[in-house]
């Protein structure tokens, strides 16, 4: 009875653990825990799920530019910098306040991002 009632067991553990998980789970760069794949998220989604907006706002100047100051002063050919920015963190743009980087964002995320900053223009 203990033999068969094993033998079950390690049949049931070892095809709990062949069975394939539904959704998609990507590591993140800073050891963190991982982070959901999702398809098809807006930029604007993006920024409204992270902690973009304690230092910006669309309209008004925070401890950064506002995404109106930002649109005025990139352009489309400056998403693939702005994008490298946001992962990487940085200064000295908009001042001596330094720019958290934020790692979790994939770079396709990160353009997605700034594309909707970019249309923020006044």
């Amino acid at each position: 009875m203990k033999k068969l009632f094993l033998t079950g067991f390690v049949s049931l553990l070892i095809l709990s653990c062949s069975k394939k998980e539904n959704s998609e789970v990507q590591s993140t760069d800073s050891g963190d825990v991982p982070t959901p794949v999702v398809a098809n998220v807006s930029g604007q989604t993006l920024i409204e799920t992270s902690d973009c907006m304690a230092c910006h706002h669309a309209d008004e100047r925070m401890i950064g530019p506002s995404y109106k100051e930002i649109a005025e002063k990139y352009s489309e050919k400056d998403i693939e910098i702005l994008a490298s920015k946001i992962i990487e963190g940085g200064s000295g743009n908009w001042g001596s306040v330094l720019m958290q980087a934020h790692p979790q964002f994939s770079k396709e995320d990160a353009k997605k991002m700034v594309e909707y900053i970019l249309k923020q223009k006044k």
